[in-house]
């Protein structure tokens, strides 16, 4: 499961055009696609757009059918290529999944490092999951297929695919893990800290959760919006909430609960 200590575990994205410009299907923080011109940088070339163009296919069909429903010859379609020819980039439909999983377990992390990266340094801990909780949710459910395709199918793709995207987990694992850590700090600093929750649980079930979110959301039945807001009250006051716990409560509690 991305996001926590171990890794096991929506048709909102258009095709690919003809060549003269190629859609990303990773969106920009308002949610629209990102086009890019061609060649404007010299390492831009025709080749390495056509690739790009695979991997988006990829993570497009891979986000939908799963590891074991993917087919080289739905990529192609997707890509508006002919399937051979995704054989000049990727030696086999296996390599071409694994940089796709590599690939989201990247991005998810660089997205919700780099929106922690931009608040100032007094936020409370509260805070800045709320803020990793809505920047988890947007990338999962509206910026990237890659995201989307990752979290759907860590659980399917096999062991040996998974090395590249296990350590990019392991890094965001310890993002969010480090998250919780002060969180727990802070509300026991505060006597707050009510002596039933176990951080390593609460860190699993918030991380689980919000990864499920792309297995049931459906913005015709709710909108991104309010999904963000509920996740964010339901952390904030079933972990925070200003529960005061008397001294002898406190001195009973594990020390191993904040660590």
């Amino acid at each position: 499961m991305i996001g926590t200590p171990s890794s096991t575990p929506g048709g909102r994205r258009q095709a690919v055009p003809p060549d003269g410009e190629a859609v990303s299907r990773d969106r920009s923080a308002a949610g629209k696609p990102r086009t890019r011109p061609v060649a404007k940088d010299p390492n831009d070339t025709k080749s390495s757009r056509t690739r790009e163009r695979i991997l988006d296919a990829a993570a497009h069909v891979l986000s939908r059918k799963g590891y074991a429903g993917t087919r080289l010859g739905d990529i192609a379609d997707q890509a508006q290529l002919q399937a051979p020819a995704i054989y000049y980039y990727f030696r086999s439909r296996e390599e071409l999944i694994e940089e796709v999983m590599w690939t989201g377990a990247q991005r998810v992390r660089q997205h919700v490092g780099q929106a922690l990266d931009a608040l100032p340094d007094e936020t409370a801990p509260m805070d800045r999951i709320c803020a990793a909780i809505e920047a988890h949710l947007r990338i999962e459910l509206e910026l990237s297929d890659f995201a989307t395709a990752l979290i759907r199918n860590s659980g399917q793709v096999p062991e040996d695919l998974r090395t590249r995207q296990l350590a990019e987990e392991a890094e965001y694992g310890k993002l969010w893990r480090d998250l919780f850590r002060d969180l727990f700090r802070d509300l026991d600093d505060a006597g707050e800290l009510r002596p039933e929750l176990d951080l390593r649980i609460a860190h699993m079930l918030v991380v689980g959760a919000l990864n499920w979110a792309a297995e049931w959301w459906n913005p015709r039945r709710g909108s991104f919006e309010a999904v963000v807001r509920t996740a964010q009250s339901l952390v904030r006051h079933g972990l925070g909430g200003g529960f005061v716990i008397s001294p002898h409560r406190r001195r009973g509690a594990s020390p191993d609960r904040l660590e």
